[in-house]
């Protein structure tokens, strides 16, 4: 059960003078009397705490009616019909309520689902307050159910919430807006894989367990079949402007847009990050995609693809600007939100929105949050003449984004991919020579589909880890760039031949990269380690292009490598799969 900060204090008030009182009762009595005094005070505190509790349980306990049926999304939910009367037991700022349904269970259930419900007409209880008006204390209410809720939306949205009091902070001493929030998205990549595209690249088995569900074999053209899905796009972000400016407390690592699928409840897909860059004349607005010497870092490219076969009615794209920060007189990092829009991708009667190009305006707080500004001194309901008003919208926070039409060959190019996958257009292609191989080696090379053996294959085993390290990817695609410019057209038609000079090419940049001791660990937002690493690669790379391959690098003394067993460049589907279900 939360607590709010009322109640706290009053509780301690209680605490000190229980102390108090005790204190002076000692004095005067012997050292036995003193012990029964100092233990009756204690129950005597107590008893107030349970009395206060119980007090707040009461006046934040309301019964509602279900508006529609919902069932249990995960451990911690409740199931509930429609007409079903339930007592709201705690109000979570995040639309998710501790309820108990008439049978006595308990769980969470979204209050999108509820209306209040009232016996007699004309009965109003003063206990009916709005979810704004519960604070989430420092302690969660120890109901076994809340704590069975297990997912990663919720324990990120829960960490977020913990973590509010350095946002407060930060908010008082006008450090950052009001709006700003811990990001909810970063929390969820945080929690572990399975929003991560290496998660989703990993082919999936059907319920049946002998095929899979998104990689089959066209024996006809020797190469995987292409699979249409729900939704499948690419998208362009531009810009967004007029973001707030943090204070000077704070120091901004990295301006950036993470993007994924959601339905309005759960994150459906991976979570793709795109950097931002901005010029010290416009602080407030931040581009995509660049101008660069050379190719663009895939970190920076505003082009990206999108797949899923969804077929939510609510499906649409949650986008979230983001800052990661350091603050100057702690040393302390964080990753907050600078607002959220939510893109919905159909109409109300399932038909694609247009692409186009659309002007999209931030809201504040977490995407579990409604009303909530990001800057406040720029508000939407700001009243006044037409012309102050379209002033005021011109002020506002805002994310444009492009919607692109497929052509044929977009779309069958996207086919080729896993059904649900967010990332850049820039290395698209080393996704298809990715997915070409994992044909071949899963379907098209093995003696038996029952076959469960471990497959030693380097390729299949590190390309996932390319996908969380962007200038290794980068690496990979200056390196194939610069073979593909050699090779003849002849040579670009033959599939077969192409596939065989890009494992040589992998093996030449990625394999030795990912084990050499002179390449420091991936940091997100850290530029001297960014700046380390780039040098590292560029180094190899210059020797690779002068030496005409990278065995000489490789038997060079001054080259040191990681030691690793052949279990590290093996490919084990079966056992990705139970990382998957795990």
């Amino acid at each position: 059960m939360s607590i709010s900060r009322e109640n706290i204090t009053k509780i301690r008030e209680l605490i000190e003078r229980a102390d108090d009182d005790s204190a002076e009762e000692d004095e005067e009595d012997d050292d036995e009397e003193e012990e029964s005094k100092e233990s009756g005070g204690e129950e005597e505190t107590q008893e107030e705490e349970k009395q206060e509790n119980e007090s707040y349980q009461q006046a934040t306990s309301k019964e509602y009616i279900a508006v529609g049926d919902f069932t249990a999304q995960q451990a911690g939910d409740l199931t509930f019909k429609k007409g079903e009367i339930l007592l709201i037991i705690e109000k979570n700022p995040d639309g998710w309520w501790m309820a108990k349904s008439a049978k006595g269970s308990k769980g969470l259930v979204p209050k999108t689902y509820l209306e209040p419900y009232d016996k007699e007409e004309g009965q109003e209880s003063s206990e009916e307050g709005s979810e704004e008006d519960v604070e989430v204390g420092d302690e969660i209410a120890e109901e076994p159910e809340a704590k069975q809720r297990t997912g990663s939306h919720w324990s990120a949205v829960r960490k977020a919430l913990s973590e509010i009091n350095t946002v407060d902070v930060l908010t008082t001493m006008g450090a950052i807006p009001a709006g700003f929030r811990p990001s909810t998205l970063f929390q969820l990549l945080q929690e572990g894989n399975q929003f991560r595209a290496s998660y989703f690249l990993q082919p999936e088995l059907t319920p049946s367990q002998l095929a899979f569900r998104d990689l089959m074999w066209n024996a006809k053209t020797g190469t995987i079949r292409s699979r249409p899905s729900h939704v499948s796009l690419i998208l362009t972000l531009w810009s967004c402007k007029m973001i707030p400016l943090p204070g000077v407390s704070i120091q901004v690592l990295s301006r950036h847009v993470r993007l994924c699928l959601f339905d309005g409840n759960k994150v459906l897909s991976n979570i793709h990050t795109v950097r931002a860059t901005w010029q010290p004349k416009k602080p407030r607005t931040w581009t995509f995609s660049p101008q660069v010497t050379g190719i663009l870092p895939c970190l920076l490219d505003g082009d990206c693809f999108l797949r899923s076969n969804s077929l939510s009615p609510d499906l649409g794209i949650l986008f979230e600007p983001g800052i990661s920060y350091i603050r100057n007189s702690t040393g302390e990092k964080g990753e907050l939100s600078c607002g959220w829009v939510f893109l919905k991708l159909f109409d109300a009667s399932g038909i694609p929105i247009p692409a186009k190009t659309y002007e999209l305006f931030l809201n504040g707080g977490t995407p579990y949050e409604k009303g909530v500004e990001v800057d406040h001194s720029v508000s939407r309901r700001a009243h006044g003449s037409v012309f102050h008003q379209m002033m005021m919208m011109r002020r506002e926070p805002q994310l444009l984004v492009k919607l692109r039409s497929l052509n044929r060959r977009s779309r069958d190019i996207l086919s080729l991919l896993p059904e649900i996958l967010i990332g850049s257009m820039c290395y698209i292609h080393l996704l298809i020579f990715y997915r070409q191989i994992l044909g071949d080696v899963l379907l098209k090379g093995r003696m038996s589909m029952r076959s469960a053996d471990i497959i030693s294959n380097p390729v299949l085993a590190t390309f996932p880890k390319l996908l969380e390290q962007p200038d290794v990817m980068d690496a990979l695609r200056s390196s194939w760039a610069e073979k593909e410019s050699t090779l003849k057209r002849s040579e670009k038609r033959d599939r077969e031949f192409l596939k065989a000079m890009f494992l040589l090419v992998y093996h030449d940049c990625v394999v030795p990269l990912l084990h050499s001791t002179l390449l420091p660990p991936f940091r997100w937002a850290e530029e001297e380690t960014e700046a380390a690493r780039w040098k590292v690669i560029t180094d190899f790379l210059k020797q690779n292009q002068e030496n005409k391959g990278a065995l000489q690098a490789l038997l060079s003394p001054d080259g040191v490598h990681e030691p690793f067993d052949i279990s590290e460049q093996t490919y084990d589907f079966l056992g990705e799969i139970r990382k998957k279900e795990a």
